[in-house]
Protein backbone atom coordinates (compact mmCIF):
# COMPACT_ATOMS: atom_id res chain seq x y z
CA UNK A 1 0.00 0.00 0.00
CA UNK A 2 1.08 3.54 -0.59
CA UNK A 3 -0.04 7.07 0.20
CA UNK A 4 -1.54 8.72 -2.86
CA UNK A 5 -1.46 12.46 -3.59
CA UNK A 6 -4.75 14.14 -2.71
CA UNK A 7 -6.36 16.24 -5.43
CA UNK A 8 -6.91 19.79 -4.20
CA UNK A 9 -9.77 22.13 -5.05
CA UNK A 10 -10.35 23.79 -7.56
CA UNK A 11 -9.14 20.81 -9.63
CA UNK A 12 -11.81 20.03 -12.24
CA UNK A 13 -11.91 16.37 -11.17
CA UNK A 14 -13.57 17.47 -7.93
CA UNK A 15 -16.37 19.01 -10.00
CA UNK A 16 -16.96 15.96 -12.20
CA UNK A 17 -19.43 13.11 -11.71
CA UNK A 18 -17.76 9.72 -11.49
CA UNK A 19 -18.43 6.62 -13.59
CA UNK A 20 -19.46 3.29 -12.05
CA UNK A 21 -16.90 0.71 -11.06
CA UNK A 22 -17.34 -1.99 -13.71
CA UNK A 23 -15.49 -4.86 -12.04
CA UNK A 24 -13.81 -5.56 -8.72
CA UNK A 25 -10.36 -6.99 -9.29
CA UNK A 26 -6.75 -6.50 -8.24
CA UNK A 27 -6.67 -2.89 -9.48
CA UNK A 28 -9.66 -1.88 -7.34
CA UNK A 29 -8.35 -3.87 -4.36
CA UNK A 30 -5.00 -2.03 -4.63
CA UNK A 31 -6.80 1.31 -4.96
CA UNK A 32 -8.87 0.62 -1.84
CA UNK A 33 -5.75 -0.28 0.17
CA UNK A 34 -3.98 2.86 -1.04
CA UNK A 35 -7.03 4.99 -0.26
CA UNK A 36 -7.20 3.71 3.32
CA UNK A 37 -3.46 4.33 3.74
CA UNK A 38 -3.92 7.85 2.35
CA UNK A 39 -6.99 8.57 4.49
CA UNK A 40 -5.40 7.40 7.74
CA UNK A 41 -2.18 9.30 6.99
CA UNK A 42 -4.00 12.56 6.09
CA UNK A 43 -5.62 12.03 8.78
CA UNK A 44 -9.23 11.86 7.63
CA UNK A 45 -12.35 9.82 8.24
CA UNK A 46 -13.44 9.44 4.63
CA UNK A 47 -11.91 9.60 1.17
CA UNK A 48 -13.54 9.37 -2.26
CA UNK A 49 -11.80 8.07 -5.38
CA UNK A 50 -11.88 11.42 -7.24
CA UNK A 51 -9.91 12.91 -4.33
CA UNK A 52 -7.01 10.74 -5.46
CA UNK A 53 -7.66 11.34 -9.14
CA UNK A 54 -9.63 8.17 -9.90
CA UNK A 55 -12.98 9.02 -11.47
CA UNK A 56 -14.90 5.97 -10.24
CA UNK A 57 -17.85 5.62 -7.84
CA UNK A 58 -15.94 4.40 -4.81
CA UNK A 59 -15.26 5.76 -1.35
CA UNK A 60 -13.75 4.52 1.89
CA UNK A 61 -14.53 5.69 5.39
CA UNK A 62 -13.78 4.92 9.00
CA UNK A 63 -15.61 7.30 11.31
CA UNK A 64 -14.42 5.77 14.60
CA UNK A 65 -10.70 5.13 14.14
CA UNK A 66 -9.65 8.41 15.78
CA UNK A 67 -11.52 7.24 18.90
CA UNK A 68 -9.55 3.98 18.95
CA UNK A 69 -12.05 1.61 17.29
CA UNK A 70 -11.26 0.90 13.65
CA UNK A 71 -14.30 0.22 11.48
CA UNK A 72 -13.16 0.55 7.84
CA UNK A 73 -15.90 0.57 5.23
CA UNK A 74 -15.49 0.25 1.45
CA UNK A 75 -18.41 1.55 -0.63
CA UNK A 76 -18.38 0.70 -4.34
CA UNK A 77 -21.16 2.10 -6.54
CA UNK A 78 -23.01 3.44 -3.47
CA UNK A 79 -26.47 4.92 -3.26
CA UNK A 80 -28.08 6.84 -0.41
CA UNK A 81 -31.72 7.23 0.57
CA UNK A 82 -32.62 9.71 3.34
CA UNK A 83 -34.67 8.02 6.07
CA UNK A 84 -35.58 11.13 8.00
CA UNK A 85 -36.84 14.60 7.28
CA UNK A 86 -34.79 15.74 10.28
CA UNK A 87 -31.68 17.65 9.25
CA UNK A 88 -28.60 18.29 11.33
CA UNK A 89 -26.12 21.04 10.63
CA UNK A 90 -22.53 20.02 11.21
CA UNK A 91 -19.18 21.62 10.62
CA UNK A 92 -17.57 19.73 7.74
CA UNK A 93 -13.98 19.80 6.60
CA UNK A 94 -12.47 18.18 3.51
CA UNK A 95 -9.08 16.66 2.71
CA UNK A 96 -9.26 18.37 -0.70
CA UNK A 97 -10.00 21.81 0.78
CA UNK A 98 -7.54 22.00 3.66
CA UNK A 99 -7.81 24.73 6.27
CA UNK A 100 -11.46 25.68 5.94
CA UNK A 101 -14.71 24.16 7.11
CA UNK A 102 -18.37 24.87 6.45
CA UNK A 103 -21.65 24.32 8.24
CA UNK A 104 -23.62 21.89 6.09
CA UNK A 105 -27.17 20.62 6.70
CA UNK A 106 -27.86 16.98 5.85
CA UNK A 107 -30.38 14.28 6.77
CA UNK A 108 -29.46 12.75 10.12
CA UNK A 109 -30.45 9.20 9.15
CA UNK A 110 -29.82 7.47 5.82
CA UNK A 111 -29.86 4.10 4.16
CA UNK A 112 -26.52 3.43 2.47
CA UNK A 113 -26.37 0.69 -0.15
CA UNK A 114 -23.06 -0.32 -1.68
CA UNK A 115 -21.05 -3.19 -3.06
CA UNK A 116 -18.20 -4.37 -0.86
CA UNK A 117 -14.82 -5.65 -2.03
CA UNK A 118 -16.22 -9.20 -1.96
CA UNK A 119 -18.77 -8.22 -4.63
CA UNK A 120 -21.78 -8.51 -2.32
CA UNK A 121 -24.39 -5.75 -2.26
CA UNK A 122 -24.92 -4.48 1.30
CA UNK A 123 -27.34 -2.06 2.94
CA UNK A 124 -26.80 -0.26 6.24
CA UNK A 125 -28.71 2.37 8.16
CA UNK A 126 -26.39 5.16 9.31
CA UNK A 127 -27.10 7.95 11.76
CA UNK A 128 -25.24 10.95 13.13
CA UNK A 129 -21.63 11.44 12.09
CA UNK A 130 -21.46 8.22 10.04
CA UNK A 131 -24.44 9.44 7.96
CA UNK A 132 -22.79 12.85 7.49
CA UNK A 133 -19.50 11.28 6.41
CA UNK A 134 -21.15 8.94 3.89
CA UNK A 135 -23.15 11.82 2.38
CA UNK A 136 -20.03 14.01 2.17
CA UNK A 137 -18.12 11.27 0.32
CA UNK A 138 -21.12 10.55 -1.92
CA UNK A 139 -21.15 14.23 -2.85
CA UNK A 140 -17.58 13.84 -4.13
CA UNK A 141 -18.73 11.04 -6.45
CA UNK A 142 -21.30 13.48 -7.87
CA UNK A 143 -18.82 16.33 -8.35
CA UNK A 144 -19.99 18.27 -5.29
CA UNK A 145 -17.75 19.81 -2.60
CA UNK A 146 -18.63 21.66 0.61
CA UNK A 147 -18.51 25.03 -1.22
CA UNK A 148 -21.45 23.82 -3.33
CA UNK A 149 -23.56 23.36 -0.19
CA UNK A 150 -23.40 27.06 0.71
CA UNK A 151 -25.40 30.09 -0.38
CA UNK A 152 -23.58 32.57 -2.64
CA UNK A 153 -22.29 35.00 0.04
CA UNK A 154 -21.07 32.20 2.34
CA UNK A 155 -19.43 30.42 -0.58
CA UNK A 156 -17.64 33.56 -1.79
CA UNK A 157 -16.31 34.29 1.70
CA UNK A 158 -15.10 30.73 2.29
CA UNK A 159 -13.53 30.46 -1.18
CA UNK A 160 -11.70 33.75 -0.59
CA UNK A 161 -10.41 32.50 2.77
CA UNK A 162 -9.24 29.25 1.15
CA UNK A 163 -7.52 31.03 -1.75
CA UNK A 164 -5.60 33.22 0.71
CA UNK A 165 -4.25 30.07 2.37
CA UNK A 166 -3.03 28.26 -0.73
Amino acid sequence: MSVLPIVMWPDVRLQTECAAVEAIGPEIEQLVGDMFETMYTAPGRGLAAPQVGVMRRLFVMDTTWKDGDMNPLVCINPSIVPLSDAQNTNEEACLSIVGVSADVSRPNKIELSYTGLNGTRETEVLEGFAAVCAQHEMDHLNGIVIFDQLDAPERAALEAKYKEMI
